[in-house]
């Protein structure tokens, strides 16, 4: 029974700058891989910005300390590295929180049990008190 992944069903993007390196003749190679191709907006330099951060931090976060072994693998990687990002990866543009809004956890004990999740195969770990 083949694994499925959460985003099987989206198709891959490639995002790109308005470049003149990104010609035609890219675009249709782009589209022959199955990949849809998006340009950033025009006159919106800060898009770049965005994409590049997140790759950034995927690569230092995940890709730089594992060795993928195939298609499948890297799937499985990305799923779960998505996860941690918008789950458990705190920010420091959302004064520590996560994008999808994890609420600190407050003990009324001083010496309360503290039980740790790991995350990426251990790469990362999310902490939280026991209940």
């Amino acid at each position: 029974m083949r694994e499925t992944f959460p985003y099987d069903s989206v198709p891959g993007y490639l995002i790109f700058d308005r470049g003149s390196n990104f010609n035609a003749e890219v675009v249709r190679a782009i589209k022959n891989f199955g990949i849809q191709p998006k340009r950033t907006s025009f006159r919106s330099p800060w898009q770049n910005g965005v994409a590049e951060r997140w790759v950034g931090n995927c690569r230092r976060d995940l890709l730089d300390h594992v060795i993928v072994l195939n298609e499948r693998h890297l799937k499985r990687l990305m799923s779960e590295y998505v996860r941690y990002y918008h789950d458990d990866r705190t920010h420091l543009a959302l004064e520590k929180g996560t994008p999808n809004g994890r609420e600190a956890e407050k003990s009324s004990e001083a010496g309360g049990r503290v039980v740790v999740m790991p995350r990426l195969g251990g790469l990362h770990h999310r902490y939280d008190l026991a209940a």
